[in-house]
């Protein structure tokens, strides 16, 4: 990761230029921040500690909690500082390595969607065939296949980006290290950079997202088609209805900044969008998750009176 670079460090210029909105903004983040860790928390805990919670479902959406508590900690908690401080300074390895962890765990929780959809279809749509198809060894091939997938497609971005020359201003326009702002600062040709970025990344963001629409097509034609029980029918839509609110809040975001034109984005416009599926997403899931899902609340409710 050898690089020819006079740049030794980055100020990140975080979420506003406004300073008297800092204390504002650290209050809310701080406090999403802490709904994400403690939701997300319990969910794993649960799933881990709960014996009726070990099946398909619940061993993937413990892989999401985990998700999403690492996904949101590799940059709030630089956020949160910076907002206090006067010196916004990240260092050009540490800058790298967020940019790393930042797509490594993105990408995972990106291509773990699917999977969960792909779950929901197996048990709606053939029940039956279930614990043969969606058994645990397979479940686990799947895991750990998507997060070394998320990984390498994060080593081939930290790579190519430390590669680059830095040799002018160093101030990036975002509240933390990514591909887009850093090659802004760029001296060298960075069109091979962009084109992984657009390609990719590209990839990576709309193949998830097409195989969960799939999914969520044939599980709707299949229960319009073959279910007359309207009870029946409900209880399936219900199942999926909290996967589908996540999908929906974090491809949203991450579809209109990689896979828009470089040419036509915002810098403000992606600080906004990037706060959506970094900071206010991985909060959002545990709720979603908790509040429309009777098993997980039953636990929970469960966890909390022996607590108590």
């Amino acid at each position: 990761m050898s690089n020819q670079t006079s740049v030794t460090e980055f100020l990140l210029l975080g979420v506003t230029d406004i300073q008297e909105l800092n204390p504002i903004l650290f209050a809310i983040f701080f406090t999403i921040y802490f709904v994400n860790i403690t939701g997300n928390g319990a969910i794993l805990m649960i799933v881990i500690l709960d014996p009726r919670l070990h099946s398909p479902m619940y061993f993937f959406l413990g892989n999401l909690a985990c998700l999403d508590i690492c996904f949101s900690s590799v940059t709030v908690p630089k956020m949160l500082e910076n907002l206090l401080s006067t010196s916004k300074a990240i260092s050009f390895l540490g800058c790298i390595t967020q940019l790393h962890f930042f797509h490594f765990l993105g990408s995972t929780e990106a291509m773990l969607l699917p999977v969960m959809a792909f779950d929901r279809f197996v048990a709606i749509c053939r029940p039956l065939h279930y614990p043969v198809i969606m058994n645990h060894q397979l479940c686990v091939h799947m895991t750990v296949t998507i997060w070394i997938m998320g990984f390498l497609h994060a080593l081939l971005h930290s790579v190519m980006t430390s590669r680059l020359s830095f040799c002018g201003p160093n101030h990036v326009h975002h509240f933390f290290c990514d591909v887009k702002p850093l090659l802004d600062l760029a001296c060298g040709n960075t069109e091979l950079n962009l084109w992984l970025l657009n390609t990719v990344t590209g990839t990576i963001a709309l193949t998830p997202f097409f195989l969960t629409f799939l999914s969520y097509f044939y599980i709707i034609t299949y229960l319009l088609l073959k279910t007359r029980s309207c009870t029946m029918l409900h209880k399936a839509l219900s199942t999926c209805a909290s996967h589908f609110m996540v999908v929906f809040l974090f491809y949203a975001p991450v579809l209109f900044i990689y896979i828009r034109p470089t040419s036509g984005s915002s810098l403000d416009q992606d600080r906004i969008i990037a706060i959506m599926y970094s900071v206010v997403t991985p909060a959002l899931n545990p709720l979603i998750y908790t509040l429309r899902n009777k098993e997980v609340r039953n636990a929970l409710d469960k966890k909390v009176r022996r607590l108590f």
